[in-house]
């Protein structure tokens, strides 16, 4: 099955509350967002954000130019569905961000909670982080959250990779400056605990 027909299926056969990665308040993300320091005018994209609450509460805190991005339409509906009238304030992009022509120097943040472990493939990785570098802004804030080193070794029936703070650095390398790491243990809704790493990195300036 190819990655948008699984990810469609997922999110047609599913609840979002009910996936593993679903988060009621991703308090960890919400906190780094707000500890980069950008106005509530900064420009920030979650990748993957599908149905995630984080674009709620971001905008429940004042964020006002938010861009969400996913691989299923069906779980940008869902988030705009729970939006009602507030989802025509946020940019929605149904796309692969391993494929997808992204504004140049377009945002101040770039956060992306479970979708770069997803990537197996180098090649796949590559094309991600040139996403990265042409996107957000020169200064800019990358935050990955991807499964640490003794987190699951699949996820929704697919392979992942598991990374600690210092290969997750690495695979986006010298034009990225590494300012904190942290662990975060999840609860799934399912009742298991999956161990999560964040790396909050700063873009060079040129």
């Amino acid at each position: 099955m190819q990655p948008k027909a699984h990810w469609e299926n997922v999110y047609e056969t599913k609840p979002a509350h009910t996936v593993s990665w679903f988060q009621e308040h991703p308090e960890h993300s919400l906190r780094l967002i707000r500890e980069t320091g950008v106005s509530l005018e900064a420009s920030i994209i979650d990748v993957g954000g599908g149905a995630s609450t984080l674009v709620d509460d971001l905008l429940s805190a004042g964020y006002r130019s938010l861009t969400v991005l996913d691989l299923s339409g069906t779980a940008l509906a869902a988030a705009q569905r729970r939006l009602g009238t507030q989802a025509r304030s946020v940019q929605w992009i149904e796309a692969n961000i391993t494929e997808a022509d992204l504004p140049f120097h377009a945002y101040d943040v770039w956060h992306d909670r479970a979708v770069f472990h997803f990537l197996t493939s180098p090649e796949e990785r590559q094309a991600y982080v040139q996403a990265v570098l042409r996107a957000v802004k020169p200064g800019g804030h990358v935050i990955v959250a991807t499964f640490s080193e003794d987190g699951p070794d699949r996820c929704s029936g697919l392979p992942v990779m598991r990374y600690s703070p210092d290969q997750l650095h690495a695979q986006f390398g010298s034009p990225f400056t590494l300012l904190r790491h942290e662990k975060e243990a999840h609860h799934t809704p399912a009742g298991t605990v999956q161990q999560f790493v964040y790396c909050y990195c700063r873009k060079a300036m040129s």
